[in-house]
């Protein structure tokens, strides 16, 4: 009786490590795969680095009990390689010197989240928008983009634009918004302490967000430099739906229920972004100049967004950080959603993630150099 149990358990096993293996190959297409269409395979590119480690668990196990079954998980992992790759940075932790070296440029991007507080206010158990100003002025950064960033002409509410360019030497900036009548405006802005000399921006197409893809054309001694900066599309999660999220965790509730809310929203999301991160490809392949992207895609480094607008461009979190890099502070430790990238024209020289909980993502930060 033992030996058949442990007969039905083995098989068990075998068969569990088989599917897993399976669902883990298929996440490992997630970045290659229009998600429009293969929306599952997407889906499970979001469950990737979990996936992963269920697979090297199962790899571990079968050494030390069976060691040909160790095979499954093996063969497996051998198309997850650069999926990996793009997931963990392998570099030695080191410590961000904010000494600035003569010739290196210091690009900094940030999803403020609206700076939390956008009412004026006499709250002094409230003073996140303070924080985050000051978290500002420390990075010292030459070019500073920040998405999700609110400015308004009512007096009751903050200026945030004047206020940035007035303590913290920013005299040049170009945001996603003119002034047009309006007195509250949200978006995407590129602040520089060397000259703009041009700008421009791209609309992405309805219904997704009113989000833009904008450039900069920045003149930098005696280059001219171009920086992008955007907001992909957005989940539009809110309070009810990390609520359900939660309720799915512990398994209450009407799970199938919830479950239906969330994954559609995840998969609206997922079409939108193929949709902008096409169109971000195509533009920044016509730069005329030696270019930076950085941003918040809203999507993950094993995905169609990422891998799309990515291209084969350097990304600055793997060239000179270490682990996951994780940037959005909600939900899952494994999200790295925000990127600093640049073209062949530039050597990335240090990156850094400032982990600190004022908005719901973390501000990152990079020194590079062009080459000369």
């Amino acid at each position: 009786m033992a030996t058949r149990f442990r007969l039905l358990t083995k098989r068990f096993l075998i068969l569990c490590n088989a599917a897993i293996a399976l669902l883990f190959i298929l996440a490992c297409l997630a970045p290659y795969i229009n998600p429009e269409r293969w929306w599952f395979i997407a889906l499970l590119g979001l469950g990737f680095p979990f996936l992963l480690i269920i697979v090297i668990a199962f790899l571990i196990w079968w050494l030390f009990i069976r060691r040909k079954w160790a095979l499954i998980s093996a063969i497996a992992l051998l198309p997850g390689i650069k999926s990996i790759t793009v997931l963990f940075a392998f570099h030695s932790p080191a410590k961000f010197n904010y000494a600035k070296e003569a010739g290196s440029l210091r690009l900094a991007s940030w999803n403020v989240a609206r700076f939390i507080e956008m009412k004026r206010n006499n709250n002094k158990g409230s003073q996140t928008r303070l924080k985050m100003m000051e978290q500002i002025a420390a990075q010292n950064a030459d070019v500073f983009c920040m998405q999700e960033f609110f400015h308004s002409n009512d007096s009751a509410w903050y200026p945030n634009i004047v206020y940035i360019q007035n303590h913290f030497n920013y005299p040049y900036y170009y945001y996603s918004h003119d002034n047009d009548g309006d007195n509250h405006f949200i978006g995407s802005i590129i602040f520089s302490r060397y000259p703009i000399i041009d700008s421009g921006m791209v609309r992405y197409p309805r219904p997704s967000l009113p989000e833009a893809l904008m450039h900069a054309d920045i003149k930098v001694n005696d280059d001219t430099i171009r920086v992008f900066t955007t907001h992909l599309q957005s989940l539009q999660f809110k309070k009810s739906d990390y609520e359900k999220i939660n309720k799915i965790k512990e398994a209450e509730g009407e799970v199938v229920s919830n479950s239906k809310t969330i994954f559609s929203k995840l998969r609206t999301g997922m079409s939108y972004r193929k949709i902008q991160s096409d169109i971000v490809r195509k533009v920044l392949a016509d730069s005329p100049y030696p270019f930076l992207f950085c941003g918040d895609l809203n999507d993950v480094p094993n995905s169609y967004t990422y891998n799309t607008v990515r291209g084969d461009l350097q990304d600055a979190f793997l060239k000179k950080g270490f682990g996951i890099g994780r940037t959005f502070s909600a939900l899952s430790p494994t999200l790295r959603i925000d990127y600093i990238c640049a073209d062949e024209n530039f050597t990335i020289n240090q990156f850094n993630r400032v982990i600190k909980n004022y908005s719901d993502h973390y501000l990152i930060l990079a020194d590079l150099r062009l080459k000369k």
